[in-house]
């Protein structure tokens, strides 16, 4: 069988707006009904990854180092808005979700990348997503899609939700000792919505973080 996205402990806000008025700052904390699992917030300034010289240069935005193993295949199949915020966003959106699986690849919660774009929630859903691999001795193998894309900025300019859905039916578990793959029938389970919220790094022109992550598994309206 499959190893499946772990869902955030909250389900998907009622309405966009609400999500972003409520997710205008990095700093803000969830209720305790939206508390995503993992661990606790970590306040640092990105940095490059001292290890990125060796990546190719499309795999280094920001100088952060975001290479994957060729059999780790993300593909965002999504058309760019025509916002510059909801561009930038909307990029590092996508490089969150590739920071997550690089940590599975690298066996650690502790990259460059996982720092770079993610915080508060963010960061706690990311590290969570790690670990739950790491427990297991699992890594990841396949292709894992991305689409249907669509993005809405929060009035301050600083906040920015990229909503979009998942394919993973062609997406597996890999046993880390013994390089089996696990399979499974493709079914509803492989569908996934995701609404993050991404905010504006206040020190680094055109960086984004996560800072809230909602997922509505077996999503339908995503097949």
């Amino acid at each position: 069988m499959k190893r499946r996205t772990l869902p955030a402990a909250a389900a998907l806000a009622a309405t966009a707006a609400l999500l972003l008025t409520a997710c205008g700052s990095g700093d803000d904390k969830a209720s305790d009904n939206d508390k995503i699992a993992g661990a606790d917030q970590e306040t640092k300034t990105p940095t490059p990854s001292a290890s990125t010289s060796g990546a190719p240069a499309e795999d280094k935005p920001d100088g952060v180092d975001l290479s994957l193993p060729k059999d780790m295949n993300l593909v965002f199949d999504w058309a760019k808005p025509k916002d510059k915020n909801e561009e930038a966003a909307m990029g590092d959106a996508a490089n969150f979700v590739r920071a997550i699986y690089q940590g599975i690849d690298k066996r650690t919660t502790k990259t460059a990348a996982v720092t770079t774009y993610s915080t508060g929630d963010g960061l706690r859903y990311a590290k969570a997503q790690i670990n739950s691999r790491l427990d297991g001795d699992w890594t990841a193998t396949g292709t894992r899609r991305h689409y249907d894309a669509t993005t809405r900025s929060a009035s301050n300019g600083s906040s920015v939700e990229v909503d979009f859905c998942v394919d993973s039916s062609k997406f597996y578990t890999k046993e880390v000792k013994t390089g089996k793959v696990l399979t499974s029938e493709p079914g509803i389970g492989d569908y996934d919505y995701f609404r993050i919220v991404m905010v504006k790094y206040p020190t680094a022109e055109g960086l984004w973080q996560a800072s809230k992550v909602y997922v509505q598994a077996k999503a339908a309206k995503c097949q």
